[in-house]
């Protein structure tokens, strides 16, 4: 098990941390990449370069936060072992989201459960699959899998696609977790087609929300205003279903699968440092950071 939090030299992390940051703060959206020990799918669709557990640490460290959620990236497939491996050697202050198909048993995701998985990714996002029907059956398939566990569904899609399938996503018994705003495009602000859906299935508290990846969703660097009004929206809606997380490594693209794609430039300290000018109230803050995903995730609260 890991037992150090790293040495807090973090390349990702270019701005000080500005506010005070509470006791059991988890980052719920971090990915490791292993390939020297866990080789990548080939079926691939990019190819990032490695993000190793000692990096998540020093992450970890230089922006304060005590906990962590690693969620298994597409670049492997279903094989989750890289990152189950990085939720063991953590221990107690670690959680996992894996992939996982029909054929995974229930042996294997009791398994899971012993190490610290506690959810179950549908990413529709990677591949840009916005087929409506097969994304009904995807996720009636896996709230199936999951039936009589305390997991969550983490689904990364658009609001379209959001938008398609909320009655399914209204009626599921699993709770969702959707990733960086639902994709939402920031320039087109709460007002854009779709939003409102998301809005309604959080303040019904159907649905949890990731405030995160705001490069993803905005091209106005580096403090993306146009992400503010957004946040604002979705903590306004739900204050106990909202999370947030780096997305560290922030992966990008190459030209090809098989070529090592630079990651996105980030700046995790100035992205992190956005949060108390979206969420002033520092109790609020505590929620978000603390509080929810310990419920969530299964940590024990603080």
């Amino acid at each position: 098990m890991v037992t150090n939090l790293g040495s807090a030299i973090a390349p990702t992390v270019k701005t000080t941390v500005n506010f005070e940051i509470p006791r059991g703060a988890c980052d719920c959206h971090v990915h490791v990449f292993d390939p020297a020990h866990f080789p990548y799918d080939r079926t691939r669709v990019y190819t990032p370069p490695e993000a190793s557990l000692d990096e998540l640490c020093n992450l970890q460290a230089a922006l304060g936060f005590d906990r962590v959620v690693i969620v298994a990236p597409s670049v492997y497939g279903t094989d989750n072992s890289c990152t189950i491996d990085a939720v063991r050697r953590l221990g107690p202050r670690a959680r996992g989201v894996v992939v996982i198909d029909n054929s995974v048993s229930h042996a294997e995701l009791d398994d899971m459960e012993k190490v610290g998985v506690r959810g179950a990714r549908l990413n529709l996002e990677t591949t840009k699959d916005t087929n409506f029907d097969a994304a009904k059956r995807a996720l009636g398939a896996l709230a199936e899998m999951l039936d009589g566990r305390d997991w969550h569904i983490q689904l990364d899609t658009r609001l379209s696609v959001i938008m398609a399938i909320k009655d399914v996503i209204s009626s599921c018994p699993i709770p969702i977790v959707v990733s960086h705003f639902g994709r939402a495009r920031a320039t087109l602000g709460t007002e854009q087609h779709g939003f409102d859906v998301l809005i309604d299935l959080i303040k019904a508290g159907r649905i949890f929300v990731k405030i995160s990846a705001p490069d993803r969703i905005s091209e106005k660097r580096p403090d993306y205003p146009d992400v503010a009004p957004l946040a604002r929206a979705i903590v306004a809606a739900n204050r106990d279903h909202v999370l947030w997380a780096s997305n560290w490594p922030h992966t990008g693209r190459a030209a090809s699968p098989d070529a090592i794609a630079t990651p996105r430039p980030n700046d995790d300290g100035g992205a992190l440092n956005l949060l108390p000018t979206w969420v002033p109230d520092a109790a609020v803050r505590k929620k978000i950071l603390v509080n929810n995903p310990a419920k969530l995730y299964g940590f024990e609260d603080v």
